[in-house]
């Protein structure tokens, strides 16, 4: 991200792509999880209330639940809505993330930010959740972790342990739940995980393959790359997302994938450091196609400006350098004239910097 950008400018942003003003209007819950927020007390979806021009009725609530986050929220906007108590209105859940400064670790490289939004209703076009078809696993553990507003820190390995564990916990609790014997392979057209990198796909599938029956090495990859893989398309090119990954894989999933047809039942895994983890079932939606395809994030990614190495790590020290500073204005310059020529006049909100502690923002 380049200064003028942070986990409240990309959350307003990425909904805007897709708001109608009769969605804006229909909207009562609010939901922006995060675990990279900007403030101790104030909640980053007050602003993302007022810029995105949504009603003044509007209940509204920053969530944090490491990776997890952004499938609770949804999850919560799913129970509100199932309710009966919001007939015809919608939800809004937004999950945003910027990572720390990692300059030199061996796990620099998947690092990252970015932000999906999802608007939930009772008349879904992309995806309708199975609301009863779920599994859910939590553990107390501390593999990764934020102890201040500059640092972001854990154990690797752990992490990798309890995703697994998590994995298998929320399976064995999705199919009790269920109450059916089923065949993983014909049950799910497709499978969707949680990915910190993309290699803990094809383990997390690999566990699910191995519950089902053997497979050789070379069947088991073929078999990942059939029902998997293109969930990485995006991913692949973004780095780590966080709560957002399960949600991007999904739209490369249906943008490269050629055989899913509507009503097809795909699987979403999600999983949080900490810890807790969600194993669900979904159906395509009937007009997924057209929906993942004017989300455009494929357009999106190919416009993005190639910083050298230099220009990244001197960003990555300014936000450093700047965080719980009370006054800073950050710098538009550089990147050869990029903010001129793809922010300036284009309606996008930035972040305008810190006066006195209060944090501005306004449109480019």
């Amino acid at each position: 991200n380049p200064a003028w950008e942070d986990p409240v400018t990309m959350a307003v942003n990425a909904a805007n792509l897709m708001l109608t003003d009769e969605d804006r209007a229909n909207i009562e819950l609010l939901i922006v999880s995060s675990e990279s927020g900007v403030d101790q007390e104030k909640p980053m979806s007050t602003w993302v209330q007022r810029y995105l021009r949504l009603s003044p009725n509007v209940r509204n609530f920053e969530l944090k639940h490491a990776c997890y986050g952004g499938t609770a929220g949804l999850r919560m906007a799913l129970g509100w809505l199932a309710s009966g108590m919001a007939r015809g209105k919608k939800a809004l859940v937004i999950s945003t993330d910027q990572s720390r400064m990692h300059l030199h670790m061996p796990w620099e490289f998947v690092m990252g930010a970015g932000s999906a939004a999802l608007l939930v209703s009772d008349n879904p076009a992309l995806l309708e959740i199975e609301l009863d078809k779920s599994g859910y696993y939590t553990e107390e553990v501390s593999d990764l972790t934020r102890p201040t507003s500059r640092v972001e820190t854990g154990n690797s390995e752990t992490s990798l342990l309890s995703y697994m564990e998590a994995l298998d916990g929320a399976y064995t609790h999705f199919l009790s739940r269920l109450g059916e014997e089923i065949d993983w392979d014909s049950y799910f057209k497709k499978h969707v995980y949680h990915s910190p990198f993309g290699g803990m796909t094809w383990r997390a599938h690999r566990a699910l393959q191995r519950r089902w029956r053997k497979m050789g090495k070379d069947e088991a990859w073929e078999h990942f790359v059939r029902k998997s893989a293109a969930a990485l398309t995006y991913l692949r090119r973004m780095g780590g997302t966080y709560g957002s990954s399960t949600f991007i894989a999904l739209l490369g999933l249906l943008d490269h994938s050629d055989d899913l047809q509507p009503g097809d039942r795909i699987s979403m895994f999600s999983y949080g450091s900490g810890s807790c983890a969600e194993f669900y079932s979904a159906l395509i939606g009937h007009d997924a196609k057209n929906v993942a395809r004017a989300a455009g994030l494929g357009a999106l990614l190919d416009a993005r400006y190639d910083l050298t190495v230099r220009e990244y790590e001197d960003i990555e020290r300014e936000r450093t350098c700047w965080i719980d500073q009370g006054d800073f204005v950050p710098a538009t310059d550089g990147f050869n004239g990029w903010y001129d020529k793809y922010y300036a006049g284009k309606g996008l909100l930035v972040f305008r910097g810190i006066e006195e502690h209060y944090r501005r923002y306004g449109w480019s």
